[in-house]
């Protein structure tokens, strides 16, 4: 499909169109809501139970599935914050989970003992903390923390004797830490140039002395050491398109490349006695594994999933289960338990709502299209099964989170629901999304909010020459980097979308990256190079901030935020609600107080989802509120 020309996928699309509409069943949103999202974290020592992550209850907990009879058993009862399992204290019952304070993004490490008491293990009031790996001997764990300066990030363990903190690298380079050696001989650095170029280091732990492994320009990451220390693995696009597997003999300092393919490698690691390696591929919006055995150097067996999109997969620790977990267009993403000896692949969750038949929902479909420049855009096509030619619907472009982000295939929850509700969606992977080679990622640098928008109205132009698309009537909805999009189509192009949905999106770029989290650290140099520096290229972002444009809106707008959001500060939305306003220009604030960067809370997304759909029906569709209530009071 991705070699197809755009007149062919405009004549396939079109042959495809249904002359009568699909009768399909609508759900309300607290069916929706009722689907559960769920994350493997661990396999028990014994290989009877797995460690999962699941906000069933309506925010995340923690919970043990019985491998053997599928038994499930809840065993955190939060109610206010997220929890999330890290994995089970070697030898032990116990168990790690991280949590932070109404969605601040300051994480700490919990132990959650066998009686069900927890007990805090890094307690500083502004400390974050990020998990990082076992040691071999599994008695340490290691982890990163800020405790010592906030703006940067040193390396440390901690025994389970007696749960002491140790420093074991001190980071005064301010760098970012990316591996270690098993031994603690090297560690492995890296420094943030652009978000698509870094400077990667070796780092002996006896003198301090450095070997850099960048020796071209590119972006580079780590991808294990081997338990001798002979080997450094690591990815990069150095010198090439698409990143791609490289392994360096740290010896001799030879260089060669161990897996390529037209596409990025994501990520690669080993399992933990080397047994296998693992090869993510970021195939066109969908992840494609490969699990090598080291010893035959050839795949093992893998049974196929239709629509099947493996998103994570961790190994027992002797190796002879996978925890995979894989999700479709159609339905969240489920655990499942795969026997690499019996070939036995086992699902441990369902995470779809019973209520809902997945025969109503829609498959994601891969398209591309020419933007006003010629650039080929992919996009994901959600078409409602409602539609037809005799039945037009209306339509969102739909704009991911980033900067650098992509729109992949796979569920999402308020997506389904608004297809479902009789809403085309286009989301698109504009100039500057990751996944498409480092060309095409570089290519809204200091751009934002102009080129990148561009090919966000050229979606909607692909939209309207679709048969069941009815071309009046076509908005526009995205989150974080999404939602600045979204505010900077409705201020520079106020007449290409008809309506404007913003969850959480920056509207005054010189405000937000003067006030980047200070845990960011090196990072913060990175975005500047991307975005602009607001102490040098003021006029730009200037040009680019929607808030000082907002008079030029004229279409409704619905904006919603997280009052204790770290990223984009609900002053951000604040301002551009009273600007608005100002303009007599329908809009709709929805703001949560317990929440951050993103909606976790099961009741906040029932509200927050609801109140899109009515928006949008109101605005997009022209239809009155089917509960009789004024939207906007």
């Amino acid at each position: 499909m991705k070699h197809l020309s755009t007149l062919f996928l405009f004549f396939l699309l079109g042959s495809c169109a249904n002359e009568e509409p699909t009768e399909v069943k609508t759900y309300a949103i607290d069916k929706f809501v009722k689907n559960i999202s769920v994350f493997g974290d661990d396999i028990s020592n014994d290989n009877r139970k797995i460690l999962m992550t699941s906000n069933e209850p309506g925010i995340f907990n923690l919970f043990e599935i019985d491998i053997e009879d599928g038994s499930k058993k809840q065993i955190t009862n939060s109610e206010k914050e997220s929890f999330y399992g890290i994995g089970y204290v070697p030898n032990t019952e116990k168990i790690l989970y991280s949590a932070d304070k109404g969605g601040n993004e300051i994480d700490h490490i919990y132990l959650l003992e066998e009686d069900g008491s927890s007990l805090d293990l890094t307690p500083g009031e502004e400390e974050k903390v990020i998990f990082f790996d076992w040691d071999e001997d599994q008695t340490h764990f290691y982890y990163e923390s800020n405790k010592r300066n906030p703006q940067v990030f040193d390396l440390y363990k901690m025994s389970i004797s007696n749960w002491e903190p140790e420093m074991v690298y001190q980071n005064d380079e301010g760098l970012v830490i990316n591996d270690m050696t098993f031994d603690e001989s090297a560690f492995c650095v890296f420094e943030p140039i652009t978000s698509s170029e870094n400077k990667l280091y070796l780092i002996d732990s006896k003198d301090n002395s450095k070997i850099e492994i960048s020796k071209e320009p590119g972006s580079y990451f780590s991808a294990g050491f081997s338990k001798d220390n002979r080997f450094f693995y690591f990815i990069t696009d150095a010198g090439k398109e698409f990143s791609y597997l490289n392994r360096y003999d740290i010896a001799s300092g030879v260089e060669e490349i161990v897996y390529e393919t037209d596409w990025d490698v994501m990520y690669s690691y080993e399992s933990d006695n080397e047994k296998y390696r693992v090869i993510a591929i970021n195939e066109d919006g969908k992840n494609n594994i490969i699990i090598l055995d080291n010893e035959s150097g050839k795949p093992i067996f893998f049974p196929e999933i239709k629509d099947g999109d493996i998103t994570s997969v961790s190994f027992s620790k002797d190796e002879s289960l996978l925890l995979l977990t894989i999700g479709t267009s159609k339905a969240p993403s489920n655990l499942y338990i795969y026997n690499i000896s019996t070939q036995e692949l086992k699902k441990m969750t369902e995470t779809l709502n019973p209520d809902i038949n997945p025969d109503d929902l829609v498959s994601a479909e891969v398209i591309r299209y020419k933007s006003f420049d010629g650039i080929e855009i992919p996009a994901i096509y959600y078409q409602p099964k409602l539609a037809s030619k005799k039945n037009r619907v209306p339509a969102l472009v739909w704009v991911h989170g980033g900067p650098g982000g992509q729109s992949r295939v796979g569920f999402n929850t308020l997506i389904q629901y608004l297809v479902n509700h009789g809403y085309a969606v286009l989301a698109v992977n504009n100039r500057g999304s990751s996944g498409y080679g480092k060309t095409f990622f570089k290519m809204d640098d200091q751009n934002h909010g102009e080129k990148d928008l561009q090919d966000c109205i050229w979606g909607k132009k692909w939209l309207q020459q679709q048969e069941i698309i009815d071309p009046n009537k076509v908005g526009i909805i995205g989150g974080s980097y999404g939602g600045f999009m979204v505010m900077a189509a409705m201020t520079n192009q106020p007449d290409a979308f008809e309506i404007g949905i913003n969850l959480y999106g920056v509207t005054n770029w010189l405000r937000t990256l003067r006030n980047i989290p200070p845990w960011w650290g090196a990072a913060k140099d990175a975005l500047y190079a991307e975005m602009g520096d607001p102490a040098t290229d003021s006029v730009r972002l200037y040009r680019i901030s929607p808030l000082f444009h907002a008079d030029n809106i004229s279409k409704p707008i619905m904006v919603l935020q997280g009052a204790k959001d770290p990223r984009v500060l609900k002053i951000e939305s604040d301002e551009i609600v009273e600007a608005i306003k100002a303009n007599n220009v329908p809009v709709e604030y929805v703001l949560f107080e317990d929440e951050g960067h993103g909606f976790v809370k099961t009741d906040n997304r029932i509200e927050a989802y609801s109140r899109i759909l009515k928006f949008a029906d109101v605005y997009l569709k022209n239809t009155p509120p089917k509960d009789g209530k004024p939207l906007i009071d």
